[in-house]
């Protein structure tokens, strides 16, 4: 049972019925905040303790009313062909960075993936030059489409671009890798994360804290 803080934030998961984003939920149900979960469909999403609102969000209605009265938004959205290369995550991430200028929150989230952007350098070889190339090129156009649409506003932004993700529970460790090179990652405008390895759990952890 989960008991919200007198001084809880009201915490906005998007594409919270994946697995980072069922992660995300229970880590800010854990750490006593308010959290609404923006699914497609409500009747299938069953979460003791959280509200939940239907839609899509490349609806800019629904993710405005969605948004609407928040203190924070997490953005665990990711696609489900990442061969192709959709448009998906950069149109959401307009509406989302749309609602949330519109309605004064200030606070975001976003869960990127390591190869975006300037992360190729600690991609390591086969990711680079096979994966990369190949089973996740259409996926990179959007991220990087995505993450152009959060740096350029005015927001307080972090994005976290996760490498592989484990099943595994909270080791209590994450090594966390420099955009260049080192062990920090850091930008003018917002904190980006980059995660070398580590499960869903350790990430919504991290996330949460923020």
């Amino acid at each position: 049972m989960y008991e919200a803080k007198e001084d809880a934030m009201k915490v906005l998961v998007i594409g919270a019925a994946g697995k980072s984003g069922e992660a995300l939920v229970n880590e800010a149900l854990a750490a006593g905040h308010r959290v609404m979960a923006f699914v497609r469909g409500a009747a299938q999403y069953k979460k003791a303790n959280v509200r939940v609102v239907a839609g899509d969000v490349l609806d800019a209605a629904a993710v405005d009313v969605a948004v609407a009265g928040q203190d924070a938004v997490i953005d665990a959205l990711d696609g489900k062909t990442p061969w192709k290369v959709t448009t998906m995550e950069t149109s959401a991430a307009h509406n989302i960075v749309d609602a949330m200028q519109r309605h004064g929150v200030r606070r975001l989230l976003k869960i990127s993936v390591m190869g975006a952007g300037e992360s190729v350098k600690n991609a390591g070889f086969f990711n680079e030059h096979v994966l990369m190339r190949t089973f996740l090129r259409g996926l990179l156009v959007d991220k990087a489409g995505m993450e152009a649409e959060i740096e350029r506003s005015n927001l307080v932004w972090t994005l976290v671009r996760l490498p592989m993700l484990t099943d595994g529970e909270k080791t209590g460790v994450a090594r966390v890798l420099s955009t260049e090179g080192g062990e920090k990652a850091a930008r003018s405008g917002g904190p980006i994360w980059q995660p070398s390895w580590c499960s869903n759990l350790k990430v919504a952890c991290m996330c949460v804290r923020q």
